[in-house]
């Protein structure tokens, strides 16, 4: 259970990191089924006028924990590494064990679940699917051999195979490796790269 430090009164910041992580571990354990006041409040350690006061309503913590989410995300895949392009970069993270880990894959099956029949939801997702998409299309541009590439189109189906990957992951682990993950990536993405650069991280 995620439980707050005892030696000092957390600011509002600590309590709404504390609340996320809790509704984050709870849709990991269980779904959205697990995403109920009772059981996140139980896990914070919390009392049940938190999540009102910080976020409106199971809605707003929905979103907050979304937007972190994908706020992570992007940072991890703008993340330089030495020697590496920065898609080889952005690969390399899309498949890390941080990322491509089964319990952060379970929670956002969770929150895609939730896209369709939430309109709050869906709001903050197009918003952050738009950063994250010319993230990767700006990496594509970057090292991309045809200057007209149309990098948003091959952003858009990269993003469709790394999501269909994480499905793949959270379903059967054993069938999907880290090795297999990266090599699907660079099918998909050589030939639009210079010989020389072809998926060699």
């Amino acid at each position: 259970m995620t439980t707050p430090p005892k030696k000092a009164r957390l600011s509002a910041e600590d309590r709404r990191a504390l609340l996320e992580d809790a509704a984050r571990t709870c849709m990991a354990r269980g779904g959205i089924r697990e995403f109920t006041v009772d059981k996140i409040v139980a896990e914070a350690g919390v009392s049940r006028g938190l999540i009102t006061h910080h976020y409106g309503s199971m809605d707003g913590l929905l979103v907050a924990v979304y937007s972190r989410m994908y706020g992570e995300w992007i940072a991890a895949i703008a993340t330089p590494r030495p020697g590496l392009t920065r898609l080889e970069a952005l690969v390399e993270a899309l498949v890390s064990p941080d990322l491509f880990d089964r319990d952060v894959l379970n929670v956002w099956l969770t929150l895609w679940g939730e896209i369709a029949n939430n309109p709050v939801l869906r709001a903050e997702h197009r918003a952050r699917y738009s950063d994250y998409r010319a993230s990767i299309a700006a990496a594509l541009r970057e090292a991309a051999d045809d200057p007209q590439i149309d990098a948003d189109t091959v952003a858009t189906a990269f993003i469709c195979l790394i999501d269909g990957l994480g499905v793949q992951r959270c379903v059967e682990p054993a069938l999907l490796s880290e090795a297999a993950a990266r090599a699907a990536c660079w099918v998909l993405l050589a030939p639009y790269l210079p010989a020389g650069r072809r998926g060699q991280a």
